[in-house]
């Protein structure tokens, strides 16, 4: 349940959402453009939102960190209560132990649990350490943590795509249907003529990312300081950016970014704007999809934060805001009626430029490679005291249907 601290913002934000809509109500009804003072009353109440936001998911992820861990301790089947916390203790002391080098330069393979397993396992490693000792695996409430803290810079792996988990980094081959079967039309007795639906492959690889995070000793040494939550915060936040834009764009050699795969829906009709897409635009971006993914659960709007910022301003034909705030805390924002997620990794406006995109992102296929796997040196920065962890990860992305995410492109200039 959330907190009331929770509630209150969300009440600030619908009440800050109703006064700029009211501005927007008041200027169509009269039928004219912001004054000056109605303008930068707008961006006023736009800025409050958007602080407001940022406190607003400071706090659900907070809650909900905290409820994911002791739904994750409760969860040892058969141990009382009060043994719990011990092994919770059992276990921090473990994990400092490895991070301060009291394990050795031990690997570390940070693995979600498979279902009905336990969740809680302390650290194990060879005698003395070094190359080839044995891997270990963390409580599953850190690979969480790194794992929210990955979707949390990367809006498309918020949008429920496909998640192929395999333990192994070959190249799989994902079978999708490139023709569907057709019905004939035939007389009496006639046969009927046959036919066969067309399969295709979409292939993933896996392609390695990895981020440095260095602390300093002092750092470590100091039992005051939540270490596992900010190298969880740390590593996946970067391994969150370098994967999440590689997924949109394509880049480091992804087998098939979500730009280069979707199909362009619609072209923008006006460069008044600097190619921001219009209510007319979005309508027909929206119903350039077939129904099944237009209907789809995991249908979504995908586009960068300052053009979310613009579709706040977007009024359809009876003078209503496209754009609907969330009524439930920590459920996307509306638009159209279907949810938007903001990903930095998206084109900005501009002519000729595919800045929105929207369908049925569960037909992206992210491929992970087993979890991300955690090695620490005491020696990359030794001149500087400093100790360094290592974190990589291996995946790809690829659609398995083209035509299940349609763009919006900007008119040419």
């Amino acid at each position: 349940m959330a907190s009331e601290v929770a509630k209150t913002l969300r009440d600030r934000r619908l009440n800050a959402w109703n006064e700029a809509k009211a501005l927007l109500d008041r200027s169509t009804e009269e039928n004219r453009a912001l004054t000056g003072e109605e303008e930068g009353k707008w961006s006023a109440l736009n800025s409050e939102i958007d602080k407001i936001d940022e406190r607003l998911k400071a706090v659900l992820d907070a809650e909900q960190r905290s409820k994911d861990t002791d739904e994750a301790y409760n969860a040892l089947a058969g141990r009382p209560a009060e043994q719990r916390g011990g092994n919770i203790a059992q276990v921090q002391t473990e994990l400092r132990e490895w991070m301060t080098g009291g394990k050795g330069n031990t690997v570390m393979d940070v693995n979600r649990q498979t279902p009905g397993s336990v969740n809680l396992r302390v650290l194990s490693s060879s005698a003395g350490g070094g190359a080839g000792t044995a891997s270990s695996t963390v409580p599953v409430d850190f690979y969480d943590q790194l794992i929210a803290y990955l979707i949390e810079v990367s809006g498309l792996l918020q949008t429920g795509p496909s998640v192929l988990n395999t333990s192994g980094g070959e190249t799989i081959q994902v079978p999708v249907v490139s023709s569907h079967i057709t019905g004939s039309a035939m007389n009496q007795g006639a046969a009927i003529p046959s036919a066969d639906p067309a399969f295709g492959q979409r292939t993933l690889s896996a392609q390695k990312f990895g981020s440095l995070t260095q602390l300093s000793r002092e750092l470590i040494d100091d039992t005051a300081v939540d270490l596992l939550g900010y190298l969880a915060m740390s590593a996946g936040r970067a391994l969150g950016n370098i994967f999440g834009s590689s997924l949109i764009n394509g880049t480091n050699n992804i087998s098939g970014g979500v730009l280069a795969g979707a199909t362009v829906g619609i072209t923008g009709s006006t460069t008044a704007k600097g190619g921001a897409a219009q209510y007319n635009d979005l309508v027909d971006l929206e119903y350039s999809l077939i129904a099944p993914y237009r209907q789809s659960r995991s249908c979504y709007w995908l586009a960068a934060d300052k053009t979310i910022g613009g579709f706040r301003k977007i009024v359809d034909g009876n003078s209503r805001p496209v754009w609907e705030p969330s009524a439930v805390l920590g459920a996307p924002d509306l638009l159209l009626g279907k949810p938007l997620v903001s990903d930095p990794f998206m084109p900005a406006v501009a002519t000729g430029s595919t800045s929105v995109a929207f369908g049925d992102f569960s037909q992206y296929f992210v491929r992970l490679v087993g979890g991300l796997r955690f090695e620490r040196s005491d020696d990359f920065a030794f001149g500087n005291d400093l100790v360094t962890f290592r974190c990589l990860l291996r995946g790809d992305g690829n659609f398995g249907d083209t035509s299940a995410v349609k763009l919006y492109k900007g008119p040419a200039s």
